[in-house]
């Protein structure tokens, strides 16, 4: 980046503050500012302690480990390497012989509404069964398998199944094309594709395993021996003999006990890539331990999840929400989810409202474009406003994957949450791996427009372009200066963008900076490993810095949601 130093202003400016309710202090996991603090200083005086005790606790372990953190090879850390263990066993295993076993962990609700649920016990039976089927078609551990399909129970069970064998997992977001599709097989070497005949959403049947055809017809798959192909629709589609079955197919005759493969920590649980709109896609590449640590502990904090909630993130697993709060996150807790396949605006623009009515939804976790549109929806037909639904039984709402203008949020507070639930604006991406920084439900105060504060072990500062501190009140590069369990681990077959990229030069400091998103004005310049590019804009706008020092104040800058972000490693 450049390595001018023109000050970046600290334009935006907010002062309407919300404290945490009380009720919601009252029982949260992390109780008041004090508590949060108390986290804080425990992270900051032993990091590696700090994250130890956790990964103790939090993770069903088949060899623990010993040693916590290796930064031999910076800035390939390695959290957790010499134990074992299987994200789908802390799933689902871990639940069996216990009251949630019986608990309902998804609540599927279909395109044309009906609704489906299976119990824990219940999705440990399937995905043992596919996991089965997997392995009788020689998928082993370490290969790769590509996942192109609907927001559907199977699309989770096959997540499951491949970490449940030791398979790693690249879900393909089921809107892309096939030459994206068969970018992402070539770059992962992928040995299955588990795709859908056609998906459903808005009332209408649109093709998935037309486009699978067309990618491999594409040429450079050679690897993929298998395809297997749910049948969400009754409609046919191409088979092609000695390489197509359908899902039934594969699971029949398939036990529904199927031994968890355990695997290193560092075990790659799963490939996601980039959008690749600035050139060949990159494969975020993350760990099994690490990475499944800070979706159970982000659950038990952003969203302080508990054994009555219902829990509700609409985003689809083909980005990195669905994984993290939908396919792994909400499982290890045991936590009770919806899973939708259509549409907020099918058959009208009330469908949230009433699905969170009908399903008595407490935590919904949902995009700020999602709620601009409702609004405007809610506005011009006063029938698909969520004053029509009962919402009495929504604690916490979220917001996730671009930043919430300040009066969308006082919409979302005013008219879902009834200025009663508080509202986690969740800044992170693919790279994080999960939660960076957000208000906590129990303990932050609220600011319209602000992802406030960090959570607990993650070292985020507003640093300059020689890597200094900045003071409270002056813009700056967001950094981190320190890493955690869940960072990106590699960029898949080409890990030197991540090695090289910088994004601060000093004589004390080395970066490799976080996925840059081109979404909004800010003063932020640095280099994107994922993107392979360098992002700048004008310096006539900047987001607000976080202030670094604590104790917290009612006269702190907070934090707006910023596009991008850096990691900073010393």
């Amino acid at each position: 980046m450049s390595t001018s130093s023109s000050a970046i202003e600290s334009v935006l400016v907010e002062k309407r503050v919300f404290p945490p309710p009380a009720a919601a202090s009252a029982s949260a996991r992390i109780s008041g500012m004090p508590a949060y603090e108390a986290l804080c200083r425990e992270a900051d005086a032993d990091s590696q302690g700090f994250w130890a005790q956790r990964a103790r606790d939090n993770l069903i372990w088949h060899k623990p480990f010993t040693q916590v953190l290796d930064e031999s090879n910076k800035p390939f850390y390695k959290w957790f390497a010499d134990g074992q263990l299987n994200a789908s066993y802390n799933c689902l295993d871990r639940h069996l012989g216990t009251p949630t076993e019986n608990r309902n962990a998804i609540i599927f609700e279909s395109d044309d509404g009906k609704v489906t649920a299976v119990t824990f016990k219940q999705l440990h039976a399937k995905v043992c069964q596919f996991a089965n089927a997997l392995k009788a078609m020689g998928v082993a551990k370490g290969d790769r398998v590509v996942i192109y399909m609907p927001m559907t129970v199977e699309g989770v069970v096959a997540m499951q199944a491949c970490a449940r064998i030791g398979a790693t997992h690249s879900v393909v977001f089921g809107g892309f094309s096939a030459k994206s599709l068969q970018e992402r097989i070539q770059d992962a070497g992928a040995v299955a594709v588990i795709t859908a005949n056609y998906q459903m959403r808005g009332g209408k049947e649109l093709p998935l395993k037309a486009i699978v055809d067309e990618a491999l017809d594409l040429g450079g798959c050679d690897t993929i021996k298998n395809v297997v192909v749910y049948e969400r629709t009754a409609t046919a589609c191409n088979m092609v003999a000695g390489r197509d079955r359908t899902m039934a197919q594969v699971l029949q005759g398939q036990s529904s006990d199927c031994p968890a493969e355990m695997v290193g920590a560092e075990h790659p649980l799963f490939i996601l890539y980039t959008s690749g709109s600035t050139g060949k896609p990159k494969g975020v590449q993350h760990s099994t331990a690490g990475y499944l640590l800070w979706a159970k502990m982000t659950m038990d904090w952003t969203f302080d999840i508990r054994p009555t909630d219902v829990f509700w993130c609409t985003a689809d697993i083909g980005w990195i929400t669905g994984h993290s709060y939908v396919a792994y996150g909400p499982l290890v807790a045991g936590a009770t989810q919806v899973v939708f396949e259509g549409v907020p605006t099918y058959p009208d623009a009330g469908r949230f409202w009433q699905m969170i009515a009908r399903h008595k939804v407490t935590v919904f976790y949902t995009a700020p474009t999602a709620i601009r549109s409702l609004i405007k929806a809610a506005e011009a037909d006063e029938k698909v406003h969520p004053g029509r639904s009962d919402l009495s039984s929504l604690r916490i709402l979220g917001s996730v994957g671009e930043p919430i203008n300040p009066e969308a949020w006082m919409w979302y507070h005013k008219h879902v949450g009834g200025e009663r639930c508080p509202i986690v604006d969740t800044f992170w991406q693919t790279e994080t791996g999960g939660h960076m920084i957000t208000p906590l439900p129990g303990a932050t105060p609220l600011v319209p427009g602000s992802c406030t504060l960090p959570l607990p072990g993650i070292a985020a500062a507003i640093v300059d372009e020689q890597g200094n501190d900045m003071p409270n009140g002056s813009g700056g590069i967001l950094v981190v200066k320190k890493p955690w369990p869940s960072m990106i681990r590699t960029i898949w077959g080409d890990p030197e963008p991540l090695r090289k990229a910088t994004s601060l030069k000093s004589s004390r400091a080395t970066t490799w900076p976080a996925t840059a998103r081109c979404a909004a004005p800010t003063a932020l310049t640095f280099v994107s490993p994922a993107a392979s590019t360098t992002c700048s804009t004008s310096r006539a706008t900047a987001w607000a810095p976080w202030r670094s020092s604590r104790p917290w104040s009612q006269k702190q800058t907070w934090l707006p949601r910023p596009p991008w972000s850096g990691v900073l490693t010393t």
